[in-house]
């Protein structure tokens, strides 16, 4: 949670990144409200969990595809972690 913070107050900046980090957090809420409901109903019609692991599995796959495509541009960059 901590790096999504930052990053929000980065971007957003101070004032407005803590409240778009709560409708984050309520967004992804809702986001695993509505998987566990999904799971739940296909476990009831189908009789097995394997359907729902293998959408989730796709899922998984699709985002981690389109992290690929991520850009940034040259004014957002991170500032460096401090030397130890």
């Amino acid at each position: 949670m901590p790096p999504t913070v930052r990053l929000t107050a980065q971007i957003f900046g101070a004032a407005r990144g803590p409240i778009i980090f709560g409708w984050i957090a309520a967004a992804h809420q809702l986001g695993v409200a509505m998987a566990a409901f999904g799971a739940g109903a296909l476990r009831t019609a189908l009789g097995t969990y394997l359907e729902a692991f293998m959408f989730a599995g796709l899922l998984c796959l699709g985002a981690a595809l389109m992290v690929l495509f991520i850009g940034r541009s040259g004014q957002e960059r991170l500032a460096p972690a401090p030397a130890e």
